[in-house]
């Protein structure tokens, strides 16, 4: 049996269920999505700040280990209930560049952002199951009553003008309440 390296993400999904792949595959705003089945859609920021990334995002953002990067993490909430944990990484130094508004955003979503101006490319998904002990999934399980035994997440770059932010959503199991 073939063992997965710990900082591996795949381009395909394996063992997932038709509802979840159907959430996870889906290239379009996430946010809209979720907008279009709550009633009552809202972002809160958790975290955002200059910091070091994880060894995961490092090479996938062309950054030194020491060089820092603004990370933001937020919830996308339907009602009361969180149902997607999304955690940003932008190289400090593209913060005066292509993406000097994102520090700003707030409790605004970076998705509105980022499926609203045409010239924003994104590179093909990837995904990875994390357990305890991952970050995301320690970071995304902070606001869950139960912890899950894994959760799926997702990743991919948006570049403009050469510059790249790197987001990474982690579905959390309230979002298969939601209707396809």
């Amino acid at each position: 049996m073939i063992k997965a390296h710990p900082l591996a993400w795949y381009s395909a999904l394996t063992s997932v269920s038709y509802h979840q792949r159907n959430w996870l595959q889906d290239r379009g705003s996430l946010t809209r999505r979720i907008q279009d089945r709550c009633d009552q859609f809202c972002v809160k920021r958790v975290f955002q700040s200059l910091s070091r990334v994880y060894g995961d995002e490092l090479d996938v953002m062309g950054l030194r280990a020491n060089e820092l990067a603004m990370v933001r993490e937020v919830y996308l909430y339907c009602g009361d209930t969180p149902v997607v944990f999304a955690h940003s990484v932008v190289a400090h130094k593209n913060l005066r560049g292509a993406w000097r508004g994102l520090s700003g955003l707030g409790n605004k979503s970076l998705g509105t952002v980022l499926f609203t101006n045409p010239r924003i490319k994104r590179t093909p998904l990837e995904f990875k199951k994390v357990s305890r002990g991952h970050f995301l999934y320690d970071r995304a399980c902070t606001r869950l009553p139960e912890k899950p035994a894994n959760l799926w997440a997702r990743r991919s770059l948006f570049t403009l003008h050469g510059q790249s932010i790197l987001v990474t959503e982690v579905f959390l199991p309230a979002i298969l309440d939601l209707p396809l």
